[in-house]
């Protein structure tokens, strides 16, 4: 009895932060999507038009679809380049890991902003990418390759979100009993071997985290594809943006976000099905 006592009271904290945090604002944002309109009586009206308007809109359910693709090709591609970093760290630089896990992530501290905006100057036509290109007689002085384009809004995506899957990477590969990888060399394993057949599995919790760290962010990315996608990188997250802050259409805007958390919410539930949260939680 006391035992469940002071697990109450540890896990109080946690409650009250989910519930005032997530549960009541979702819940007033699921409210909302069934209103009229935003203000004066139309707020007391309930209906269901921005619902159907929604699902008859194949412009939005298309951006919707093209944003998950981009937002699940950029996680890809983010592990990718994360897990060689990451396994550097862990298995080759020693004593000097943690100095140089500092520095990978020292860029993260750095606004948002900042970052986003240097990758436009970079892709730009008077960038470093575009007057190297120019040097090299494979473009046009003063021409851009990638920016304001889809191509854009992923390298700029990469380049912000492999430190931190770099961290979730490295903290599972760090779990890794050091004698199960001598007892796979002792067996005869060379490293690739062992790579595949120990050292990845083992990692995979990790790998599904930083995912997910990606994933789930990115959807509903919208300063990114505004300032380096242009009109053709635009992003679902740039549409619910519009519809709050320029339309004033905040109810269709909160069915919208519903429509984000849903397919959100899609992947964490397969990946539970094949992996304990804790697992990714790193518990």
């Amino acid at each position: 009895m006391e035992q469940n006592g002071r697990i109450a009271i540890l896990l109080t904290p946690t409650v009250l932060f989910l519930t005032g945090l997530f549960l009541i604002p979702l819940l007033f944002m699921a409210l909302f999507s069934f209103r009229e309109g935003s203000f004066g009586e139309a707020q007391n009206t309930f209906t269901l038009r921005h619902y159907a308007e929604f699902f008859a809109n194949d412009a939005y359910l298309r951006l919707l679809w093209r944003s998950v693709a981009l937002s699940f090709l950029v996680s890809v591609l983010t592990v990718l380049f994360a897990y060689p970093v990451a396994y550097y760290l862990s298995f080759f630089a020693g004593d000097k890991k943690y100095v140089l896990l500092t520095i990978i992530i020292v860029p993260a501290w750095v606004s948002y902003l900042l970052r986003v905006l240097s990758w436009k100057v970079i892709l730009g036509g008077s960038g470093a990418l575009a007057s190297f290109l120019s040097w090299l007689g494979l473009a046009q002085e003063g021409g851009s390759l990638l920016l304001f384009s889809p191509e854009a809004v992923v390298v700029t995506l990469l380049y912000v979100w492999v430190p931190f899957v770099a961290l979730p990477i490295f903290a599972g590969l760090e779990r890794i009993d050091p004698d199960l990888l001598e007892a796979a060399y002792d067996l005869g394993c060379n490293r690739l071997k062992t790579f595949w057949r120990i050292t990845l599995p083992l990692s995979l919790p990790g790998v599904l985290a930083g995912f997910l760290f990606v994933f789930i962010p990115t959807v509903g990315e919208y300063v990114t594809p505004a300032l380096v996608g242009g009109p053709d990188g635009i992003m679902f997250g740039n549409i619910v943006r519009d519809q709050f802050l320029r339309a004033l259409n905040w109810p269709l805007g909160a069915m919208m976000s519903l429509a984000m958390l849903v397919v959100v919410l899609v992947p964490l539930y397969i990946l539970s099905r094949f992996v304990r949260l804790s697992e990714l939680a790193g518990l």
